[in-house]
């Protein structure tokens, strides 16, 4: 490695060959992969060195966007009151303090359902602490938490820590009558927990050696952890393990899933040390979710699957609704059909009504289905008056309550918190998110255009700028995703404010490969389809410049994880379309990783990808593709890569060895940056704080590459 002052640092090349299908591929960076090795610490070091040299003029920016999120967050605040038996569970905020506080107080009689009012920084009546964040963060760079599980009886916590990023977490037992931390305590574990009705059993998760949840755990309280009970374990490196327990908390789930099949196991909660049965056995390519339901008086399971709709004869690729006995989930009986433009997500269900979760018109929706003596009632879709938004239940964790919470913003519209009263159909406003300072939604403006991609395809955009901007070519931040049948979907964010108000227009492409449209849409940006994803997300970027509302030396292009594989693969496919690309922890070494199974999550990955490894076509298709070996010699956008050592999901590794590529192959002058988090994983930083000043670096990197900011600076050197 080679650098100074005046020149970013050039990694040395180690050819390294990988052979496969007759192919050999030399990859000269490979040698970065050893993050023990001090030479790989000390290059990740000099490009994080050579960014903060490249980006010290922005300084003053990044700290006014700071101190902007900062002074309009009302830092002291706390969550809407919960209620879960005889507590009201919430979360509270401390103006200087990094991380929640979770705490409870209790109802006042049995027929309290109305939310206590709150004062932020004022303790409710009777209120504990449960949790505080911040004490348990002490002399740790990083924090997060992973289970926070409440016993039935309200008696116990379970909870579960990681304070190094790896997503390896320790769990501990809380006595919340005494305050008195139990000695149990158990590594290693995945993050969750599930109580037992006796409140004296817990099921937990491990994982393998790729990071897969593949085991599941029973431990009795005041027992050794080597006297633990394995209740089930997955040997199909293709399937994820998880456990929880249904809303009535009568019955205890185990779900098996890979990402085209599920399998589920069910066990009466009262009988925790009894044996889980499957419930409907897997069926390669056939997806189901069920949840327990009591309709008419008697136990019936809500099966939600996308096998054969027996209306049409056809596969139910947006899934459909049935109901079955719980002593025999095989004899379903079909609530709703498959429809083509809705795709069925979800449905809960509580003691009178259930609620069903769906998207339409690249939206969410939410309806509720009252539940009667003779079975179901009349089905009402919540209606809301805004051309985008999302909407969806949160916060309702009891089996008897007669109020549905739920969460609903927009680009525009700070997150408010509603209650729908089931017997009236009254819709009560419970908090909206304060924004503090001069924000007025007035001001801006949302809507929805539709890009055509290469095969005619449509593809919907959604826009929001300030109302006032100037008729022209806008700084404008393109966000992409389309993975996983992930939906990227309306919601309100402080932080993007710093840009609006500076004259930016933030964009979000809905690429295939997302789940927006419906399981089609993402059918057609997976395996052997997933180059639409890419070419979607540059026909999104041509429409806003032949519509007039960006140009080519003011948008920025912005992905991460998957969406940072969208990132690497547009640079060079269409590197003259945009001034700047950020990609956070990008997946930009696909290939590399997806022929690794003793890689993490390697194995799992393939129903996304394609199994290279014994497939020649679907390793030809990912090579022509992967951002890393499509290098060339083009003329790139400024480029900034953020990534963290410890991230499990998406190597480091990936990042430094493609910025260490475009370094050495590229032409022009256009500026590359590697950014490493030196402890931290794949959510980057931890603490609220923390997350701000990220946000802000990243922030004035994309206002002044967009154009959208001039800082009085000095020459960069070319080739940075």
């Amino acid at each position: 490695m080679t650098s100074s002052n005046s020149t970013p640092p050039v990694a040395q090349k180690v050819p390294h060959e990988r052979v496969h299908h007759g192919h050999t591929f030399v990859d000269d960076y490979e040698w970065l992969r050893d993050k023990e090795s001090p030479e790989v610490v000390a290059y990740l070091e000099a490009e994080n060195a050579w960014t903060d040299a490249q980006t010290a003029h922005l300084a003053p920016l990044r700290e006014s966007i700071f101190e902007e999120i900062k002074s309009r967050t009302q830092e002291t605040d706390m969550s809407v009151p919960a209620r879960m038996g005889n507590w009201w569970y919430y979360a509270r905020t401390v103006e200087g303090k990094q991380y929640g506080i979770q705490c409870r107080a209790p109802i006042t009689d049995a027929d309290d359902w109305t939310p206590p009012e709150v004062t932020p920084g004022v303790d409710l009546p009777g209120e504990q602490v449960l949790l505080d964040g911040n004490v348990e963060a002490e002399g740790h760079e990083f924090f997060s938490i992973g289970a926070f599980s409440i016993s039935q009886d309200g008696t116990l916590l379970a909870y579960s820590t990681d304070v190094v990023g790896d997503e390896r977490y320790t769990l501990r037992f809380k006595n919340l009558e005494t305050g008195e931390l139990l000695p149990d305590e158990i590594t290693g574990t995945a993050p969750g927990a599930t109580w037992a009705l006796d409140h004296s059993h817990v099921f937990y998760q491990t994982v393998d050696e790729s990071w897969r949840p593949d085991t599941v755990w029973r431990h009795k309280l005041g027992t050794p952890r080597d006297e633990d009970v394995k209740v089930f374990h997955e040997p199909d490196e293709r399937y994820w393990v998880s456990i929880g327990s249904t809303r009535s908390e009568k019955y205890l789930m185990i779900w098996v899933g890979s990402k085209i099949t599920t399998e589920g196991w069910i066990l009466e909660s009262d009988d925790p040390t009894g044996e889980f049965r499957v419930l409907l056995p897997r069926r390669e390519g056939v997806e189901y979710g069920a949840e327990h339901a009591v309709i008419g008086g008697r136990d019936r399971l809500l099966i939600m699957h996308n096998d054969v709709d027996p209306d049409t004869g056809e596969k139910a690729e947006n899934f459909v609704l049935a109901e079955a006995p719980v002593d025999d989930p095989s004899s379903l009986r079909t609530l709703i059909g498959h429809r083509h433009d809705v795709r069925l997500e979800d449905v809960e269900a509580f003691e009178g009504h259930l609620v069903l979760g769906y998207r339409r018109e690249a939206l969410t929706r939410i309806a509720v289905w009252p539940l009667t003596d003779d079975g179901y009632g009349e089905l009402t879709e919540l209606e809301f008056d805004e051309e985008l938004f999302a909407v969806g239940p949160g916060g309702n964790p009891e089996w008897k309550q007669p109020v549905l919470r739920l969460g609903f913003t927009s680009f525009i519209t700070p997150t408010r918190v509603y209650e729908y009263v089931v017997a009236t159909g009254e819709l009560l406003l419970r908090k909206s998110q304060p924004v503090l300072g001069d924000f007025d939604p007035a001001r801006y403006e949302q809507r929805r255009e539709w890009a055509t991609a290469e095969d005619g395809t449509r593809i919907p955009l959604s826009i929001v700028q300030r109302k006032d901007l100037a008729d022209g070519p806008a700084p404008t931040l393109l966000y992409g995703y389309g993975s996983y049948e992930a939906s990227i979907d309306p919601g309100f964010s402080v932080a993007r404010l710093s840009l609006l108000d500076r004259g930016m227009v933030f964009v979000v492409a809905h690429v295939r490969g997302g789940g927006e449209m419906g399981r089609h849409w993402y059918e057609n940006g997976k395996t052997l389809t997933k180059k639409n994803t890419f070419t979607d997300f540059v026909a999104c970027a041509r429409h806003l410049v032949d519509e007039g509302v960006t140009g080519p030396d003011r948008l920025v292009a912005d992905g991460g994880s998957a969406g940072g594989l969208l990132m690497g693969a547009v640079a060079n496919i269409a590197p003259e379309l945009f001034a700047g690309i950020l990609a956070n922890v990008p997946f930009v070494d696909p290939l590399t990783s997806i022929l690794d199974p003793s890689l993490p999550l390697t194995v799992i990955e393939w129903d996304e990808w394609g199994n290279p490894l014994d497939d020649p076509e679907v390793y030809e298709y990912m090579r022509s593709y992967s951002p890393y070996e499509n290098v060339g010699a083009h003329d790139y956008p400024a480029i900034l890569a953020i990534t963290s050592i410890n991230d499990t999901r998406v190597l480091y590794v990936e990042p430094a060895k493609w910025v260490a590529k475009l370094r050495a192959t590229k032409t022009g002058d256009s500026q590359l940056l590697l950014k490493t988090e030196m402890s931290a994983g794949h959510g980057g930083v931890s603490g609220r704080y923390e997350k701000w000043r990220e946000v802000a670096f990243e922030f004035a990197w994309v206002l002044e590459t967009s154009g959208a900011y001039r800082a009085e600076t000095a020459p960069r050197p070319a080739g940075s």
